[in-house]
């Protein structure tokens, strides 16, 4: 397997740096990408309630054979089952389909905040940390003011906020307030949903490197400290995005990626606006 670095949580537990989304996938290819992705040595695959291949996901990791214990996993509370006992609720049937009697880590999808209802959803995530069910508990497309709050409220921070983040979006005041708190960041959409793939500058650096443009990219993250978790369903890919442990950007590099940033560069939903 290949040895891929881990990052530290503020409660103790570690994930792997490098881990495979499945946004958008089917449950019958969910199973094969996330097989395909555990025996390339991928162990940490991130899942969501609202992406409906959770079965898939538990069904990919069984196929593979990787005992349960070495593998990472993160699966999300959905917007529609917020609130402390409907959390509980939709946590056990998360559980139930992806087959496992816990998760690694355990994230409210949205804080959906015109609900008011995720320092409920919070207190819920906490109780299943208790209880061992949640190993880790966090949060996706919190911002500043979600964070304030919940940590304000119940005096547990999350151990990760999972938000879109990519050089055009890199989120550096929303990152500032991860480190002062002790939340690690994790990318969504870390490639741009794709559309970075074909920037000069990302090109001509992966020319240079003899490596493919998502991998530049990925490798960007890395050297950020962020956890990032690329969506492939191509096997071929998969193995690809993974093949990042190996090489490193130079200064000059990281400077040209970080000058990517674009204050038009969000590309999914604003969590201070979402009404879903």
């Amino acid at each position: 397997m290949t040895d891929q670095p881990r990052i530290s949580f503020s409660d103790g537990h570690t994930i792997p740096q490098v881990g495979l989304g499945v946004w958008q996938t089917p449950n019958d290819v969910a199973v094969t990408a996330v097989k395909a992705a555990l025996e390339a040595g991928y162990r940490h695959v991130d899942t969501a309630a609202i992406y409906g291949n959770e079965e898939g996901v538990g069904e990919g990791m069984r196929a593979s054979g990787v005992p349960r214990e070495e593998v990472f996993l993160t699966t999300k509370l959905w917007n529609d089952a917020q609130g402390h006992d409907s959390a509980l609720r939709a946590f056990d049937e998360s559980l139930k389909r992806l087959g496992t009697d816990y998760v690694d880590l355990y994230l409210i999808h949205w804080p959906s905040a015109h609900r008011g209802l995720y320092v409920d959803s919070w207190k819920a995530l906490v109780r299943l940390k208790e209880e061992g069910r949640a190993r880790s508990i966090g949060v996706s497309n919190f911002n500043a003011d979600h964070l304030e709050r919940i940590i304000g409220e119940t005096g547990v921070a999350p151990v990760l906020n999972q938000i879109e983040l990519h050089p055009d979006f890199p989120q550096k005041a929303l990152r500032s307030v991860h480190e002062k708190n002790g939340i690690r960041t994790e990318s969504w959409s870390p490639l741009g949903q794709g559309h970075l793939l074909d920037h000069p500058t990302i090109t001509a650096l992966a020319g240079k490197l003899g490596r493919t443009p998502a991998q530049v990219i990925i490798r960007w993250h890395i050297q950020n400290g962020l956890i990032v978790i690329p969506k492939s369903v191509t096997p071929s890919r998969i193995v690809e995005n993974f093949q990042v442990f190996d090489f490193e950007l130079d200064g000059e590099a990281m400077q040209a990626l970080d000058s990517l940033e674009r204050t038009d560069g969000r590309i999914g939903p604003d969590p201070a606006t979402a009404t879903f």
